[in-house]
C-alpha cells in the first residue's frame, strides 16, 4: 500500500510498530540528506560530480588512490559537522525501547552510531569512511594522520608501514562484501516481523535482496523513501514523504 498522504502513513506505520516484536531498520543514504550528507544517485548527488573509483582502479593506480584520498578530504567538512537527523533519532529510539536490538545499515557516516546505537549493534554492509585501514595487515588509521601524511606527500595517498594500500574502512565498487556483517544482516532480516527500509534506492546489490528475504519470511515491509523503488508493489506500506517527517513523531523524549 502507498500511502495517499503523510497522516495516513503516519497510522498505518504506528500500527505496525506497535504489533511489532522484533524491528529490524535498513538504512541507505536517504536517511543522511537531512544531516548535511548528499546522497549518490539523485540529481546533485556525488555520483553526478565525479563517478565512483572502482576497487581495481584504486588497487592498480597511484593517481587513482591520490584522488580517492584528495575527494574523501573534500569531504570532511560534510562528514565532521554532521550530526543525526529526525529519522536517525527515531531508529534510536526503537532501539533503547528495546523494540530493535540491531541495525543494518549500507552508510558509511557513523551518524547512528551518534545517535546512541552502540557499534557492535550497527552492521556495516559498506563500511565506515570515518577511519582508514591497510588493506594487507588491517591496521587501523585514523583520518587526521592519513590526511597529515598525504599533504606531507605532495597530496600523494601514504603507504602502510607493511607496504599495504591504505583505504577508509569503505567497500567499493568491486570489492568484496563483509562476510560477517552479510551473514549477519541475513539472520537479523529472518528473525524480524518488520523490515523498515528507509532511506534507499534498493537498487545496490546484494544489500537489496534483505527486504525481499524479510518478506518471504512472514516479517511486514515497510519502504520509507521519497522516490520509488523495485520493491514497492511487495510492501505493506509504502511512504513518499520526507523521511524526517515520517519517522519523527517516533522520537521518544
Amino acid at each position: 500500500m502507498i500511502a495517499s498522504d503523510l497522516s495516513t502513513a503516519l497510522l498505518h506505520l504506528r500500527d505496525l510498530v506497535d504489533d511489532a516484536s522484533m524491528i529490524v531498520p535498513f538504512t541507505g543514504a536517504g536517511i543522511s540528506t537531512e544531516c548535511g550528507i548528499p546522497d549518490f544517485r539523485s540529481p546533485g548527488g556525488l555520483w553526478t560530480k565525479n563517478q565512483p573509483i572502482p576497487f581495481d582502479a584504486f588497487m592498480a593506480s597511484q593517481e587513482m588512490r591520490d584522488e580517492a584520498w584528495r575527494r574523501r578530504f573534500a569531504m570532511e567538512e560534510s562528514f565532521a559537522r554532521a550530526r543525526p537527523g529526525r529519522g536517525h533519532q527515531a531508529l534510536a529510539s526503537f532501539y533503547r525501547a528495546g523494540k530493535s536490538p540491531a541495525l543494518i545499515t549500507q552508510n558509511i557516516d557513523n551518524l547512528h552510531q551518534a545517535s546512541g546505537i552502540r557499534g557492535s549493534d550497527i552492521v556495516e554492509l559498506h563500511g565506515n569512511t570515518t577511519y582508514a585501514v591497510c588493506l594487507d595487515c588491517a591496521k587501523r588509521y585514523e583520518l587526521s594522520w592519513v590526511r597529515e601524511k598525504f599533504e606531507a606527500l605532495g597530496q600523494h595517498a601514504p603507504d602502510c608501514d607493511c607496504g599495504g594500500y591504505i583505504k577508509t574502512a569503505t567497500v567499493s565498487f568491486g570489492q568484496a562484501m563483509p562476510p560477517e556483517a552479510m551473514q549477519r544482516a541475513e539472520e537479523l532480516t529472518k528473525r524480524c516481523d518488520l523490515f523498515l527500509a528507509v532511506g534507499s534506492s534498493l537498487v545496490v546489490w546484494p544489500a537489496a535482496g534483505f527486504p525481499l528475504m524479510a518478506k518471504r519470511n512472514g516479517a511486514a515491509l515497510v519502504i520509507v523513501n521519497r522516490e520509488p523503488t523495485e520493491f514497492d508493489d511487495l510492501a505493506d506500506l509504502v511512504v513518499r514523504n520526507d523521511i524526517g517527517d515520517a519517522l519523527g513523531p517516533f522520537i521518544a523524549h
